[in-house]
């Protein structure tokens, strides 16, 4: 029994129907999760919105030391299952969303400008990681059933993303600041790089440049024909891009909050 339970939960082993993209088994698992992960985000940021950085920090920490052992726990099942220390080629943390895994821990444990470039990292890219490492995430719910530890802990891996960046926006700790950009920029840029030379020497699919595999990209993937140029090219300016977008939409809100401040002061005075 305990080995059926085993292949059916932990391993690629599973008799049971996949959950299907959008389907009400993926829903049902990932609308509470998100859902809880707001929640939280919420209550913690709010809690810790005027106290010290050092204890802001501390919600950081432990949601990266969660997030992470999450993770070594998958990548040791993983080993176990297949006996080869070569799959964990297959799963390292080279997906827009999985990035959050080194993002994070970097974000709660460096210190001084690398600290600051990070904690704006989380914040841009971790509630969109969520969003498509768990609701749009078709490439899992249509190949593993909702019930099982791979897309489960993704989700739980996912949703400490998202919530990550939720709290840090909501708690006070992104800066944002335009001196930081140049880091936090070339840091995704790293990142693009390093997925391209692994997906080249090594036949992967990380950032999803070779293939959409299910993803949103699929739009860009039919919109390029599939193209092996222009495909990764367009996925890789479409990231860069909403980065940009982002950068420009908070510091649009931040203005526009100073005015509105600033006129209330006015009318007081």
């Amino acid at each position: 029994m305990w080995q059926s339970f085993f292949e059916e939960f932990f391993t690629n082993g599973f008799q049971r129907p996949a959950a299907g993209f959008f389907s009400w088994q993926h829903l049902a698992v990932v609308i509470p999760g998100l859902l809880l992960m707001t929640f939280l985000a919420f209550y913690f940021g709010k809690k810790k919105k005027n106290a010290s950085f050092d204890s802001k920090l501390k919600v950081l920490k432990i949601g990266a030391i969660i997030m992470d052992g999450a993770e070594l726990i998958k990548l040791t099942l993983a080993v176990i299952e297949f006996k080869d220390f070569s799959v964990l080629l297959s799963i390292l943390p080279l997906f827009l969303c999985s990035i959050q895994l080194i993002a994070l821990p970097l974000a709660a444990f460096t210190k001084g400008r690398m600290q600051k470039a990070m904690l704006d990292f989380v914040f841009i890219f971790g509630l969109l990681g969520a969003i498509l490492g768990t609701l749009m995430a078709g490439n899992i719910y249509s190949y593993y059933p909702a019930l099982h530890f791979a897309p489960l802990v993704s989700m739980f891996t996912h949703g400490i993303a998202g919530f990550a960046s939720l709290y840090i926006g909501i708690a006070g700790l992104a800066t944002m600041e335009k001196k930081n950009i140049a880091v936090t920029v070339g840091t995704f840029l790293c990142f693009l790089v390093v997925a391209e030379v692994v997906n080249l020497s090594l036949h992967k699919n990380y950032m999803f440049l070779v293939t959409p595999d299910g993803t949103p990209f699929e739009i860009v993937w039919s919109w390029t024909q599939g193209n092996p140029v222009l495909y990764p090219i367009l996925v890789s300016l479409l990231m860069v891009l909403y980065m940009g977008a982002f950068y420009g939409v908070y510091y649009a809100v931040k203005s526009a909050l100073a005015k509105k401040t600033q006129r209330l002061a006015d009318a007081h005075a």
